[in-house]
């Protein structure tokens, strides 16, 4: 039987979320305790590949159990939580239609990615501590540019396996927090290339130190060239934010 596992990881102590060989993951780290519990290999599958050290308030993922077998009953979850270790939460098990698949089913994700304006040691490595002088309304206004279905080639590792770099991006803001000086870009498409969100806020950032103009970013776009894009921020203050299913 087919179940949707909802859970939350932090990214530092793994090398992103994919199996690698001879490297910890957060797939290898959940299939192990799996395989642990059950006493049988226990494939499961992400609604997306994060990067070394990026976070994830929720990510979903599925995987087969055996019929009439529960995760929800029992000590199951929290077992399963114990040998994961603290860096990974799982939250909760649904049972889904046998050929529900968390990567192809998800029609929307959404990331976000922290900064903060002041001197704060207790922010890091969570958000990334950005200029005082950033202009947060010009990246705003230059994020507008990015939206709807493009080719985002600029915006991605290169030498990746996907068969198209076209993404349709649906909202992209910068939205200050409740604190003043903390802040966080909101990004969210039906899918993101490696290393987009990353090279996109990188982008934007030189947006605000005006280093780059809202017509000079619209030409990065067009390039279709990932050398002509900003730098790949670093990964700690990415968080994947949310998923939604058409289920």
């Amino acid at each position: 039987m087919r179940w949707f596992i909802d859970l939350a990881y932090l990214g530092a102590p793994f090398h992103g979320w994919q199996v690698q060989p001879g490297v910890i993951t957060v797939q290898s780290t959940i299939e192990d305790a799996l395989a642990k519990i059950l006493r049988s290999p226990t494939p499961v599958t992400g609604a997306g590949r994060t990067d070394a050290g990026v976070n994830a308030r929720r990510m979903i993922a599925h995987v087969d159990l055996p019929d009439g077998f529960d995760p929800r009953t029992g000590t199951f979850i929290r077992s399963l939580n114990s040998i994961c270790g603290p860096a990974i939460a799982i939250r909760s098990f649904r049972p889904v239609a046998p050929d529900a698949h968390a990567r192809f089913d998800a029609t929307e994700r959404t990331y976000r990615y922290f900064a903060h304006t002041f001197k704060d040691p207790f922010a890091g490595p969570l958000s990334w501590q950005a200029p005082a002088t950033l202009d947060f309304d010009a990246m705003n206004s230059a994020a507008l540019t990015l939206l709807g279905r493009r080719d985002f080639t600029s915006f991605s590792k290169l030498h990746t396996d996907v068969r198209t770099n076209i993404c349709d991006l649906r909202a992209a803001r910068w939205i200050e927090l409740e604190t003043p000086g903390k802040w966080a870009f909101e990004i969210t498409a039906d899918r993101f290339l490696r290393n987009m969100v990353r090279a996109v806020v990188g982008t934007l950032v030189d947006v605000g130190r005006h280093k780059l103009s809202i017509d000079g970013l619209a030409d990065i776009l067009t390039a279709k060239d990932r050398c002509a894009a900003g730098t790949s921020m670093p990964g700690e203050p990415l968080f994947l934010w949310e998923i939604k299913y058409p289920y």
